[in-house]
């Protein structure tokens, strides 16, 4: 499925991506190791074992990074030139190993003159519980203006 072009995004739009993913010991893994994290409530069993939560934690910029390749298929494939940020991110709940997310995106704002979008961002568990919250800024193709 191709992404929207500026002109196809109309305040208001809501996308519901699918698939879901269910969120992996590997995942985790190896996120955190590749991002040379060493915080052991992602890595250490035992540790996270003796927290609030009582185990692991799924790196939260695994979780933001995911909410990008889960939309993009619907929003911005083949379409955008980038990302120009992310705003209000916030992770009201920790993802753990197993949990199955869903992103949902709403545009917010469309800002003429510049094909740029403001986007709500949001993945929620399969509880229906809000992982990650935020706003998405950007930088999208105008149909004529090419690729």
């Amino acid at each position: 499925m191709a992404g929207k072009y500026f002109e196809e995004l109309e305040v208001g739009m809501t996308f519901q991506h699918q698939p879901s993913r269910t969120v992996t010991e590997t995942d985790n893994l190896l996120f955190t190791a590749l991002t040379l994290n060493p915080q052991p409530l992602h890595l250490d069993a035992e540790f996270a074992a003796s927290t609030q939560h009582g185990r692991i934690l799924v790196n939260s910029i695994f979780t933001l990074g995911l909410v990008v390749g889960l939309s993009v298929g619907d929003t911005t494939l083949g379409t955008t030139l980038g990302n120009l940020g992310f705003d209000k991110t916030t992770f009201p709940n920790p993802v753990f190993i197993g949990d199955t997310i869903t992103a949902e995106i709403e545009v917010l704002s469309v800002k003429e003159g510049k094909p740029v979008t403001q986007l709500d961002i949001k993945i929620t568990r399969q509880t229906g519980e809000t992982v990650l919250q935020g706003e998405a800024w950007c930088y999208t193709f105008a149909p004529d203006a090419g690729q």
